[in-house]
């Protein structure tokens, strides 16, 4: 068995020509490009059971040789797809597991299993590969060009893979670095495989959201803390897509929650540790999230005041005048994220962290590190002892303290969620619904706020000079509901305050 490394961009046909005659490939090559056509039949039951168990068994055609692959296991992180392969050469296009070769596959491929097997789709792909001394790091440079197909349905492919041949996987994102100054592209976390089973399958993208991953008592903090970001990075790539392309403001939503929660591992970290990556990662991640905060502010004020007072008052001039002067204010925002510039600079940012996770911080934690329990313990004591004090003046909390309180029940929940595996889920469910309940209202009136706010925007605005009544009446529809809000606010932290403290048990 062996372990494939490699790191998977997707980019568009003409940058890939564009790559080809730069002459940093030239520079690095230890052995020229050689162009070959892959041809490979995926197979599974009909029940697609491999798929399921996250296995994958092909034929690979290449010249006049066949292989017969089975790739299963492994992790998918920032686009570095690390996977077990089990490989062995046969002498048509069938499988065969009757050489003593094969024997490796019985444990994965049971008898009744192999009975059941089936062609299910293929992919056809032109592939140019070189060698590259990147750093004193071998890495495989494959451009890979063509479809993937089922007997319905196909798609194209076009991507760059690097695969580590020796060296570290830092590298990898190093020489990634290297050639996104000279071409854009995208981390792709879908393997040709993953594509075709989604062909498969109908798969339709849609926005995804946070998720605790699994962790042990057992694990280190760091081990934790890397298992966090490594998360927050997926669900970050999992939606970035969607934001770039879509009408779907949930796409952009889950990206900011994304980076919220990435920010929220980062102070972690950097309380066991200062770090100089990890400062100005941080950073950028805090400016990432005040320029997508800007973008959802209009989406928000569109979806609950502008369209339904318009729907309400169906033929009102100055609402209608206020509604699309609201769209290009957000459009305008879309367009700015939407751009080359800001696509690159994604991009750039998760190679970063990629770089900053495969590197010299997280092999210098000592021996002192905390364990991981008592350093949950204290995080969760001390945000919840801060949240309890804070929701004890509600009465005189005015709109500064009342934000400063929500971003409290963020990090309060977050840090709970991202612990909760240590502690069991059972415990912390009730606590986990009682804080998002706070935290959704807290949100509520933070919306009016912002509504206000961007009501003085447009009235300032030219589009807007006539229709004054339309904001007046817009902040008499927002101010309605607030004393409701606060009501349920109050009722929503004295029902948080009966929870126990999980982590003290």
């Amino acid at each position: 068995m062996a372990v494939e490394t490699e790191l998977k961009l997707r980019i568009a046909p003409e940058q890939l020509a564009r790559l080809k005659r730069h002459p940093l490939l030239g520079k690095h090559q230890i052995t020229r490009p050689v162009t070959r056509r892959l041809y490979n039949i995926y197979y599974d039951t009909p029940k697609l059971e491999l798929h399921k168990s996250a296995m994958a068994l092909r034929l690979r055609r290449s010249g006049r040789q066949w292989l017969q692959t089975l790739k299963g296991g492994g992790s998918v992180k920032a686009g570095l797809h690390q996977r077990n392969e089990w490989e062995i050469p046969v002498s048509r296009a069938a499988l065969d597991f009757s050489s003593p070769q094969a024997a490796e596959f019985d444990e994965h491929l049971p008898l009744p299993l192999r009975k059941r097997l089936q062609p299910v789709f293929v992919t056809d792909f032109s592939r140019t590969s070189r060698m590259l001394d990147w750093q004193g790091t071998q890495i495989e440079l494959c451009m890979d060009q063509g479809e993937v197909r089922t007997e319905q349905h196909s798609a194209p492919i076009c991507e760059l893979e690097l695969e580590l041949k020796s060296g570290e996987p830092r590298q990898l994102f190093e020489l990634a670095l290297a050639l996104l100054e000279i071409v854009p592209f995208e981390l792709e976390t879908v393997s040709k495989a993953e594509l075709g089973f989604r062909l498969l399958s109908g798969y339709a993208d849609c926005p995804v959201k946070g998720y605790a991953p699994d962790i042990a008592k057992k694990d280190t903090l760091a081990d934790v803390l890397q298992t966090l970001v490594w998360s927050c990075l997926l669900h970050l790539q999992g939606n970035l897509r969607g934001a770039m392309g879509s009408d779907d403001a949930e796409y952009l939503h889950q990206m900011r929650v994304a980076l919220r929660r990435l920010r929220v591992v980062l102070r972690m970290a950097g309380k066991l540790r200062a770090d100089s990556q990890l400062e100005a990662l941080g950073k950028d991640v805090a400016a990432l999230c005040i320029a997508l905060g800007r973008t959802r502010e209009w989406d928000v004020f569109i979806a609950q005041i502008a369209q339904p007072m318009c729907a309400r008052m169906a033929g009102h001039g100055g609402l209608q005048a206020m509604l699309a002067t609201s769209e290009r204010q957000r459009d305008g925002c879309y367009a700015a994220l939407r751009g080359a510039a800001r696509a690159r600079e994604l991009q750039r940012l998760i190679l970063r962290f990629a770089v900053w996770m495969n590197g010299s911080y997280w092999l210098h934690q000592g021996e002192d590190m905390p364990l991981v329990r008592n350093f949950s313990a204290r995080r969760l004591r001390k945000l919840a002892g801060r949240f309890t004090q804070s929701g004890l003046q509600l009465d005189t909390l005015d709109a500064a303290r009342l934000h400063s309180l929500r971003i409290l029940a963020k990090k309060l929940r977050y840090s709970a969620e991202f612990f909760s595996d240590l502690y069991g889920r059972k415990k912390t469910g009730a606590f986990l619904a009682a804080l998002s309940e706070v935290q959704e209202v807290l949100g509520q009136i933070n919306d009016v706020a912002v509504a206000h706010r961007l009501l003085e925007e447009l009235a300032a605005l030219p589009d807007l000079s006539r229709h004054q009544e339309a904001v007046v009446l817009a902040k008499g529809w927002i101010a309605h509901g607030l004393s409701h809000q606060f009501t349920a606010l109050r009722k929503a932290v004295q029902r948080f305050n009966k929870q126990p403290a999980f982590w003290e048990k």
